[in-house]
C-alpha cells in the first residue's frame, strides 16, 4: 500500500510540474531555444553570403539580402519592445547594419539579445495576459511563437538570394 501511495504522490508532483511548465501555453525555455535558433540561422545566412551581394535583390519587388535579414531580426526586437513594453532597444542604425557583415551581425545579435532579455523577464501573468499583435488578440506567450513563424518565413525568402547567385544556402536545421 505504501508503494502505491508513494507512486501516486510522485505522479501527482510530476504532473503538476509539467502543467506549471506549460500552464501559460508554451514553455518559456522552448521559446528561448527558438529565439537562439533564429539568431543562429540568420547569422549563418549573413556569414554565407558574400558582402558584395548584401544589397542584391532576388526580385525587384523584394527587399535586398541585408534588408531581409535586418527585417527578420528587427521584428523580434520591435515586437518585444512594443507589445511587451520592453524599453528602448539600442540597436545599430541601418547605415551601420547594412554597411558590412560585422554591422549586420551586430544588429542580429543585438536584436535577439534584446528579445531574449524581454522573454526571460516576462512575468507569468504577462504570458497569459491577452495582448494585441498588429490588431490580433492573443495570449502573451503566443507572441513568441508568432515571432518565430515570421523569422522563419522571412529567412525562407532569403534562400532565393542564394539560388539566384548559384550558391546553396546554409543547411536547414531544426531547433
Amino acid at each position: 500500500m505504501r508503494t502505491i501511495v508513494l507512486a501516486v504522490a510522485a505522479l501527482t508532483a510530476v504532473t503538476r510540474l509539467g502543467a506549471q511548465a506549460v500552464a501559460d501555453g508554451h514553455a518559456r525555455a522552448v521559446q528561448l531555444q527558438m529565439l537562439e535558433h533564429q539568431r543562429k540561422m540568420l547569422l549563418a545566412m549573413a556569414d554565407s553570403m558574400p558582402e558584395r551581394l548584401y544589397r542584391d535583390k532576388a526580385t525587384p519587388a523584394q527587399r535586398d539580402f541585408a534588408q531581409q535579414l535586418h527585417h527578420a531580426a528587427n521584428a523580434a526586437a520591435y515586437i518585444a519592445s512594443t507589445v511587451f513594453k520592453g524599453g528602448p532597444t539600442n540597436l545599430p542604425d541601418t547605415a551601420t547594419a547594412f554597411a558590412n557583415r560585422v554591422g549586420l551581425e551586430r544588429f542580429i545579435n543585438g536584436a535577439f539579445d534584446y528579445a531574449a532579455g524581454v522573454l526571460k523577464g516576462q512575468s507569468a501573468a504577462a504570458r497569459t495576459e491577452t495582448v494585441k499583435l498588429f490588431g490580433m488578440s492573443m495570449p502573451g506567450w503566443q507572441v513568441w511563437d508568432e515571432i518565430h513563424a515570421h523569422t522563419i518565413w522571412t529567412a525562407g525568402q532569403v534562400v532565393a538570394n542564394f539560388r539566384k547567385n548559384g550558391m546553396a544556402p546554409p543547411a536547414f536545421t531544426f531547433f
